[in-house]
């Protein structure tokens, strides 16, 4: 079916301010993006459990659990990074929609996918969290050897060895978690989202 058969409903359907006011909060993507190492997930799993404690509907979006779902059929060329970006900027789009506080756990590992992620999601409503130590730490930490094999040629296109990393111009949060605690970073970041996202009630 041709793009001109299509017809979107959006229109006619509930707003995203609806949605809001029924459970009482404002939603935001918060993007934390980073290398393979860097804690990423672990900031994100432990914001989700905070969020969730203090009342606030949440979903968590990881990298590894996307590639093997939505995602699966995506390698890691720079083409199919684009596009793993692309999918789930949209997929964060639709629970932003529905009024859910959206945690994404991503490397994204240029700026340009990262502009692409939020031109998509709405520049106001996008929240990014650069999780930032060192290239040695996040090897340190590696618990599943890629660092290792990357070095060794056995893993071609790995973020930080082989193909780029570019940090972020303008973070909402730039964390250092190799001189901060879990819940040091986690304090920083609620300072920061609990204003953004807190309903009228």
């Amino acid at each position: 079916m041709h793009k001109e058969h299509i017809y979107p409903i959006f229109d006619k359907t509930l707003t995203r301010e609806d949605r809001e006011k029924l459970i009482n909060q404002k939603s935001k993507v918060v993007w934390f993006t980073g290398l393979s190492g860097s804690g990423k997930s672990t900031l994100a799993s432990a914001l989700e459990k905070v969020l969730y404690e203090k009342g606030f509907l949440c979903k968590l979006l990881d990298g590894d659990n996307i590639r093997t779902g939505i995602n699966n059929n995506l390698g890691f060329s720079e083409e199919d990074r684009v596009e793993n970006i692309r999918r789930i900027a949209e997929v964060c789009k639709l629970f932003l929609n529905c009024g859910v506080i959206t945690l994404a756990a991503f490397i994204s590992p240029t700026n340009e996918i990262r502009k692409q992620a939020m031109s998509i999601i709405g520049e106001e409503n996008f929240i990014e969290i650069f999780v930032n130590p060192p290239l040695e730490v996040c090897e340190n930490r590696d618990t599943k050897g890629l660092y290792a094999k990357a070095r060794k040629g056995e893993i071609k296109d790995f973020t930080g060895i082989s193909s780029p990393f570019e940090a972020p111009e303008n973070p909402a949060l730039d964390l250092d978690t190799s001189n901060c605690t879990v819940v040091e970073s986690i304090e920083k970041i609620m300072a920061l989202l609990e204003p953004e996202i807190k309903g009228n009630c």
